[in-house]
């Protein structure tokens, strides 16, 4: 049996990554400090032989005992609300756990896969996003300590990758949303469900012309499980080209949510906020035979019951 360290290993994505392991055979060592992931979203793994879970902060060391035959590093805050709150930490998980997950890939003789973002492109001034522009990023600028932080990941693994001739994966991920999302991770979309199921004002920033364009969660998953398998080192966007405005996003949230109380609420645009988002997914389909296959209806139609009955237990 293959085993794969995967950090980040309570959150939304780590925990889904976790699934998709196990199920294709592999014993999982799940790492979480659990500052913004939940042992709720790896509960249902906990009593299986081929799951081990280490409570542990990747940015101080890692020691995993036993041969190791992959690692995907997702540890870090991901939303504007955590990281904004958590500065230090998301620079340190950026560089730091890197730092000592790619020393572990070496020592272990593992490949690993690292969790960038399309936050890479900054607010970018070219519309959609190739792997190959550079971005617009405000390094001293709110948003910075998440941005710089995936950006000097990306460096430091390709800095191994072409000095120790480590096997190394990087993966953008755009706008990502499904089951396990915590209600009040400020992003856009658990935002307006959550708000909207409770009959709320969504919050909406500026006019809500600002775009984003939204993955359904095992599209996702896929596209890093190909990319890990792939012999193709180079970054590599992975998210939906449906593009929709935020505006018009908070009003399918309406309807599908149907509450009568809920209804729009316009906040000034924060400082730094992308105008546009939308990945080319052209490298994807060509090295990965990779596109998603989930359409937004069909997604969120699949993520409403997770909140619906997140939002009940919250308020409980």
């Amino acid at each position: 049996m293959k085993n794969v360290l995967i950090t980040g290993a309570a959150g939304f994505l780590g925990s889904h990554l976790s699934d998709r392991f196990i199920a294709e055979g592999y014993r999982v060592i799940g790492m979480d400090n659990l500052i913004t992931g939940s042992m709720d979203n790896i509960a249902h793994l906990m009593p299986r032989k081929e799951f081990v879970f280490h409570h542990h902060d990747v940015s101080n060391y890692v020691h995993v005992a036993g041969p190791l035959d992959y690692i995907l590093h997702f540890a870090s805050p991901a939303s504007p609300i955590d990281y904004l709150k958590m500065p230090i930490q998301t620079l340190k998980v950026g560089s730091l756990g890197t730092h000592n997950l790619l020393g572990l890939a070496k020592a272990k003789g593992a490949r690993m896969l690292i969790a960038s973002t399309s936050e890479v492109y900054g607010d970018p001034l070219v519309h959609p996003q190739t792997e190959d522009y550079w971005g617009n990023v405000n390094p001293v600028g709110p948003r910075g300590v998440y941005d710089e932080a995936k950006r000097f990941q990306e460096a430091m693994t390709m800095a191994y990758h072409t000095y120790h001739g480590l096997e190394t994966r990087i993966v953008r991920i755009f706008n990502t949303y499904g089951p396990r999302m915590r209600i009040n991770d400020g992003r856009v979309l658990p935002a307006f469900i959550s708000q909207a199921i409770r009959g709320e004002g969504l919050t909406v920033f500026g006019d809500g012309s600002q775009t984003r364009s939204f993955c359904y969660v095992d599209d996702l998953v896929e596209g890093i499980y190909r990319l890990l398998m792939s012999d193709y080192a180079q970054p590599v966007n992975i998210g939906n080209t449906d593009e929709i405005s935020i505006i018009d996003f908070a009003k399918e949230v309406l309807e599908l949510v149907g509450n009568p109380d809920a209804h729009l609420d316009q906040r000034p645009l924060p400082k730094d906020d992308p105008k546009v988002r939308r990945p080319d997914i052209s490298l994807a389909r060509k090295v990965l035979d990779w596109e998603p296959k989930i359409s937004r209806a069909e997604g969120l139609k699949r993520t409403l019951p997770y909140f619906l009955e997140a939002v009940r237990k919250n308020a409980g």
